[in-house]
């Protein structure tokens, strides 16, 4: 391959809501065209975000899937085949010279969360990309493990580069005001999520300062979703933008994540930079992102949920020293050092033999 062959972003992600694997996106693509030239090949039409710090260029006239099966490739060959870095799962099948970025391999392991045509279309895709690409780039250790397991792939083929927090998320300022003490949890309300338990965990809980359970997240319709059953002391907030969501994490007397399953996890991390106390499931790639900065559940057992909302809302010493170590924790984690291992990436993949 040409060390000097242009970069190419897939940029359909500019499409879609915004989401964890959509932030880092976004994040990433911002923080490595500080380092070197990017373009951003993206679809026809309104665009949900454009501030990526790269060139945007929009080709074709076919949207969705579509327009990345078809229409990217098809430019890209017209454009001299340059590398592709595709950033949110999917990317052209047919199209040869691309690093492909495999967040997870959760409509595996949980599958009851999917809708079946998602299910099937992610089981044709993923392992023809994978196996295609001249590299693999996953999020976490776990999910570099759970993707060679699963499909096969070299894991020498597998590059991880973390999460991070966006810059644009402050520590200070404004706090969300809810009248009483509250919790807060951060997600789609997709069954995986566990978002059943918690909230039956919380009802059940015997509290002595926190009064209230607000939940922020919208459901993508590729999902499935249980209701929760409305109570007084919960509140469900639907989706927020990023100034709300900072006044919410900033007022949060804890955090609460009890997903079953995350190839990362940017929620906690998000609210340990606000200086929210964490309370989180030990599962998939969540000890790996927090290690001994929050204080764990069993996602499985609404009792051992209960309880630690329990021992969080009683021990305000615990609050305080899970504020600090989670502070400490998520410093850990930069967009910045994340592309510049992706840079050092393509300039190995570039220099190496077609």
């Amino acid at each position: 391959m040409n060390a000097n062959r242009a970069v190419v972003v897939n940029g359909r992600f500019l499409t879609h809501t915004p989401t964890g694997v959509q932030r880092f996106a976004r994040e990433i693509t911002r923080a490595l065209a500080q380092i070197r030239p990017l373009t951003v090949v993206a679809p026809p039409g309104d665009l949900i975000d454009t501030d990526i710090g790269a060139d945007i260029v929009q080709v074709g006239r076919l949207g969705g899937h579509a327009w990345e099966q078809v229409s990217l490739p098809r430019h890209l060959r017209r454009s001299g085949s340059p590398l592709l870095l595709g950033w949110a799962n999917t990317g052209p099948v047919s199209y040869g010279p691309q690093l492909v970025t495999c967040h997870d391999i959760i409509w595996v392991r949980h599958p009851e969360s999917f809708a079946r045509s998602f299910r099937l279309l992610y089981a044709a895709m993923t392992p023809i990309l994978l196996r295609r690409s001249v590299g693999v780039l996953t999020v976490s250790s776990f999910s570099a493990r759970e993707i060679a397991h699963e499909f096969g792939v070299d894991p020498a083929r597998i590059t991880v580069v973390s999460n991070a927090v966006s810059s644009a998320f402050a520590a200070d300022g404004p706090a969300h005001d809810e009248g009483v003490p509250y919790a807060l949890a951060v997600s789609s309300p997709n069954r995986h999520k566990n978002f059943d338990a918690l909230v039956a965990a919380f009802e059940a809980a015997d509290l002595n300062h926190i009064q209230r359970l607000l939940i922020v997240g919208h459901q993508a319709r590729a999902f499935h979703s249980r209701s929760t059953t409305a109570s007084p002391r919960t509140r469900a907030l639907g989706r927020v933008d990023d100034d709300e969501l900072m006044r919410l994490y900033r007022g949060a007397t804890a955090f609460v994540f009890p997903s079953l399953y995350e190839g990362f996890g940017i929620p906690p991390l998000e609210a340990q930079r606000m200086g929210a106390p964490v309370l989180a499931a030990r599962s998939s790639a969540l000890p790996e992102v927090l290690g001994d900065s929050a204080h764990w559940i069993d996602p499985a057992d609404v009792d051992d949920i209960r309880r630690g909302l329990e021992e969080l809302d009683r021990d305000p010493a615990l609050r305080a020293d899970l504020t600090r170590r989670g502070r400490e924790n998520e410093a850990r984690f930069s967009w910045q050092t994340s592309a510049e291992r992706i840079s050092d990436l393509i300039d190995r993949v570039s220099a190496a033999p077609s």
